[in-house]
Order: structure tokens, then C-alpha cells, then sequence
């Protein structure tokens, strides 16, 4: 079985009233910590200006759009649209978790119904969002706390010599997402979360034909050693200066 297929799958509903398109790439590396992004819809009534700013993100992240008319004026239909599909997915089975992108307290008893189901809750918002919703989530993220990364995720890409993107910046947020409190991560899991973050990620496009020789380019960041305990052996890699031992080549 595949290191993914054992990751929970994760739901991603995003009211596109109440979101922000500029912290989509913090948002969903975010969520990816928990387990495996699947599902990835927004909500809203896109034949008004105020979604422009999410037509973009939708062909970068691969989001599917879905519409929902203002059938009255100054009401929003985007809480019920989201939370009718939300529920279809909860009696589906499918997913094991939640992702709601929104700071309105009327999904509070959403998050509560899901969390009764045995399914865990990610609530995205502002810090203005009301207690009763922050509260009724497993965990919520302010997305005030993802302006304050911004610019070490989302920093231009340094180029090389030969004018290609250096990947440094990506390879430390993926070892950041396995590392939890071990020292050393084997190099498979550190692969598996750079696709996560990029599906597009491969090591050819920076000039190396694996993973491992990309990752000793930087010595200055990682350290790479040998685990010999399993047949057949494997890499382990570290931060550099937060490892025991060293690089064993």
C-alpha cells in the first residue's frame, strides 16, 4: 500500500465570500499536514466581480468552482450550498476530515455535526471569526498567523546558473511538514510531501536524477545519512545542526 493511501483524505470547502484567493498555497499546505487533499471545492456566485480574485487560484490548484446564485439581494447562499455538499460527503464515507475556509460563525454547527460523526475539523478564518466556530473545530488557523509566513513560503524562486528556480525554499517546507519532532525523516517521506506541495515537483527539472542527489546540493541546510537497520537500506535526512551524526556518504 502506497504511503498516500494510508494518509486520511481531507475535504477542502472554501466560501468564497469569506476567504482570501492570495493565502489559497498557505491554506492547502497547511491542511495537507493532516492528510491527503482530495476534495478541493469553492463556493459562490461567480457571475459577480467579487470572485475575480479566485479565477487564477482555481487553474493553479485545481479547484473546482461551484455556483451558487444570490437569490435575494444582501442574502448569502454560499453557508447552504457548502454545507449540503459537506453533509452528502459525510454519509459518502469518503473522506476523513474537513477543511472549512471561512470566517462566518453559521458553519459552527457543521463543524460540531461532523466532529459527532468521528471526523476531524480544520477551520480557516480571520481572527475576527466568532468563538463559537473557532471553538467547534479540531483545529483553526488564523489567517492572520499565514500572512505572518507568507513571505517565506511564498518568496520568488532564486535561479541558478543555468536560469532554473531554486527549489530550497520548497524542499525545507516539505521536510518541516514530516519532521514533527524527529531529528531525522527518511528521504521517501520527505518525496512524498513535495509532491503534496507540488505535484509537479521532480528533481530533473533542477539537473538531478534523484532526490537525494538534490538534497546533498545543500549542504549548508541538509544532512544526509544511511539507514542500514531494513534490506534494502535507505536515505535519512536532517537539518542541518539539529541532526546526531552525520552525513554518512
Amino acid at each position: 500500500m502506497s504511503e498516500q493511501s494510508e494518509q486520511p483524505r481531507v475535504a477542502v470547502l472554501i466560501d468564497g465570500d469569506n476567504a482570501q484567493a492570495s493565502l489559497l498555497p498557505q491554506i492547502l499546505a497547511e491542511v495537507s499536514k493532516a492528510g491527503l487533499v482530495t476534495i478541493k471545492r469553492i463556493y459562490g456566485d461567480w457571475t459577480t466581480t467579487n470572485m475575480n480574485s479566485w479565477k487564477k487560484a482555481l487553474h493553479e490548484h485545481a479547484i473546482q468552482p461551484i455556483q451558487q446564485f444570490r437569490y435575494t439581494t444582501g442574502k448569502n447562499a454560499t453557508d447552504s450550498a457548502m454545507i449540503i455538499d459537506a453533509m452528502d460527503l459525510l454519509h459518502s464515507n469518503y473522506v476523513k476530515g474537513f477543511c472549512i475556509v471561512s470566517s462566518d460563525s453559521d458553519y459552527t454547527r457543521l463543524a460540531t455535526r461532523i466532529r459527532e460523526e468521528g471526523l476531524f475539523v480544520i477551520g480557516v478564518g480571520e481572527k475576527k471569526t466568532p468563538e463559537a466556530f473557532t471553538n467547534a473545530c479540531n483545529q483553526f488557523i488564523f489567517c492572520e498567523n499565514l500572512l505572518g509566513t507568507e513571505g517565506k513560503r511564498r518568496k520568488p524562486a532564486k535561479e541558478d546558473k543555468t536560469g532554473a528556480p531554486e527549489p530550497l525554499g520548497l524542499l525545507v517546507q516539505g521536510f518541516e511538514l514530516v519532521a514533527k519532532e524527529e531529528e531525522w525523516v527518511h528521504l521517501s517521506e520527505l518525496g512524498s510531501a513535495l509532491r503534496q506541495l507540488d505535484p509537479a515537483f521532480d528533481p530533473r527539472t533542477y539537473g538531478h536524477a534523484r532526490l537525494v542527489s538534490l538534497i546533498r546540493s545543500y549542504p549548508q541546510t541538509f544532512a544526509l545519512k544511511r539507514d542500514n537497520s531494513h534490506t534494502p537500506s535507505s536515505w535519512l535526512v536532517a537539518l542541518t545542526g539539529q541532526q546526531k551524526g552525520g552525513d554518512d556518504s
